[in-house]
C-alpha cells in the first residue's frame, strides 16, 4: 500500500514536468533550391563588357556540376545528422518505406539536385527522386507557366510598382551595386552592361509579366559571380569577388525577386500550388519524416514573401538565394498534443559551397504575428490567406 502511495505521488509530481517538456520534432517539409550549376544561357546578356574572359565550366548551361553533386551530397550527410539529433530518424541505415519522400522539378538540375541530396542522406538505400515527365510543366515550382491561378498582368504590375515604387527608383536604390559591379567585371566603359532603360510591361499573351532595364540585365551577371565561388573557383569574378563582395552584388540579384516573386501579388500566385502543398503536408494525419521538394530560387522566394517573412542568411544579401538553401517547416506536439510549426532557413555560405564543407547555418525565422512555434492552425492559415485561388483550366 504505501508503495502504491510512493508511486502515485511521484506521478503527480511527474506531470507538470511532463507537461512543460519541450516538444518534440514530428516531421519536416522543406522547400530547397537545387545546387551549384553552371550558368543559364543569357545570364550574361549578350553584349556585357569585361577586361577579361569569362571562366570556362565543366558541363552545359544551367546543369549541376560535379563539385555541385558533391556539395549536395554532403548537405544530404549534415541533414540527415541534423534530423537524427531531432529525433525525426535515425542517424544511420536506411529510414522505413515511405519515411522519405523526394519530389523535383522536371528540370535536370532539380532533379540531379535531389539524387545528390539523396546520395549523402541514405546512400545506396534506393529513395526515389519523384518528379513529372520530362518537357511537362509542374504547377508546384511553375505556377505562371502552368495558369493555375487567376493571373492578370495589369494587377500584377500595378502591385509591383506599388512595392518597389517603380522601376526607375527601384534602378535608383541599386545604383552603388551597379557601380560595384562595373569595377568588377572591369571593362574600362562607363557602363558594362549597357542596354535599354528600366521598363516593366505584361507579355503578349497577358499571363505573364517582362522586365527590361539595368536589374534585368545585372541580376544573373551577380548571380553567375556568386556561382563561381560556390563552385569553388580560385579566383571568382578575376580576384575581385571578395565574399563581401558578393554579399553586396546579391542585392542585384535579390532585387530581381522584388519584381517576379515578392509582392504580394506575385507572391500569392506564384507561389499558389506550392503553398497549398506545404499545407497540406503540414496539416496530414500522417506523412513522411522528411518531404523534400526541390525547386528554384523563385518557388523559395515567393514561398518566403507569402509567409510574409524575409531571407536572411550569412554570405548572401537579404532576399537572395542561397544555392541549396532550404526554407524548413518543422512540425512539433507538446505533451498535451498541441501541434506547432517551427520555421527557419538552412544555408550553407558560398565559400562553404566552395570548399565542400560541411558546414550549416540553421536561421530562425518566426512568422509575422506568432511565437517562434506557431500553432499549426495558425501557420496555415495565415498562409493560405496569402495565396490566389487556384482556377479550372
Amino acid at each position: 500500500m504505501k508503495r502504491r502511495h510512493t508511486l502515485l505521488a511521484f506521478t503527480l509530481a511527474l506531470a507538470p514536468a511532463l507537461a512543460h517538456a519541450a516538444p518534440r520534432v514530428e516531421r519536416v517539409v522543406m522547400v530547397m533550391r537545387h545546387g551549384v550549376r553552371a550558368p543559364i544561357d543569357g545570364e550574361v546578356p549578350a553584349g556585357t563588357l569585361t577586361a577579361a574572359p569569362w571562366p570556362r565550366w565543366p558541363v552545359a548551361a544551367e546543369q549541376i556540376t560535379p563539385h555541385g553533386a558533391q556539395a549536395m551530397a554532403i548537405r544530404g550527410r549534415a541533414d540527415r545528422a541534423w534530423l537524427a539529433a531531432q529525433g525525426v530518424l535515425p542517424a544511420t541505415g536506411c529510414p522505413t518505406p515511405d519515411s522519405v519522400k523526394v519530389w523535383t522539378n522536371v528540370s535536370q538540375r532539380t532533379i540531379d539536385s535531389g539524387a545528390g541530396f539523396v546520395a549523402g542522406f541514405a546512400p545506396g538505400c534506393g529513395i526515389a527522386i519523384g518528379h513529372r515527365a520530362a518537357g511537362a510543366v509542374d504547377p508546384l515550382f511553375e505556377a505562371l507557366r502552368a495558369h493555375t491561378t487567376d493571373f492578370r498582368a495589369a494587377d500584377a504590375i500595378a502591385s509591383i510598382d506599388t512595392f518597389t515604387g517603380g522601376m526607375d527608383r527601384l534602378v535608383a536604390r541599386h545604383a552603388a551595386d551597379l557601380r560595384l559591379l562595373d569595377r568588377v567585371l572591369a571593362c574600362a566603359q562607363p557602363t558594362c552592361s549597357p542596354g535599354a532603360p528600366p521598363a516593366l510591361r505584361a507579355t503578349a499573351d497577358g499571363r505573364a509579366i517582362e522586365l527590361d532595364g539595368p536589374i534585368r540585365r545585372t541580376s544573373g551577371i551577380a548571380q553567375v559571380l556568386l556561382l563561381e565561388a560556390a563552385e569553388g573557383m580560385p579566383h571568382p569574378g578575376w580576384g575581385r569577388a571578395t565574399p563581401g563582395v558578393l554579399e553586396r552584388l546579391g542585392r542585384l540579384h535579390a532585387a530581381l525577386f522584388d519584381v517576379f516573386t515578392r509582392s504580394p501579388y506575385m507572391a500569392a500566385h506564384q507561389a499558389g500550388p506550392l503553398g497549398r502543398r506545404v499545407i497540406a503536408s503540414l496539416t496530414a494525419a500522417d506523412g513522411p519524416a522528411l518531404d523534400l521538394l526541390v525547386g528554384h530560387d523563385t518557388n523559395v522566394t515567393a514561398l518566403a514573401a507569402a509567409l510574409g517573412v524575409d531571407l536572411v542568411a550569412p554570405g548572401y544579401a537579404k532576399n537572395d538565394t542561397a544555392p541549396a538553401g532550404a526554407l524548413v517547416m518543422e512540425v512539433l506536439r507538446d505533451a498535451a498534443g498541441a501541434r506547432f510549426v517551427r520555421l527557419s532557413y538552412r544555408t550553407q555560405t558560398p565559400a562553404e559551397l566552395g570548399r565542400l564543407g560541411s558546414r550549416v547555418t540553421t536561421t530562425p525565422i518566426t512568422l509575422p504575428g506568432c511565437a517562434r512555434l506557431c500553432p499549426v492552425a495558425r501557420f496555415t492559415a495565415q498562409l493560405a490567406a496569402r495565396l490566389a485561388p487556384a482556377v479550372a483550366r
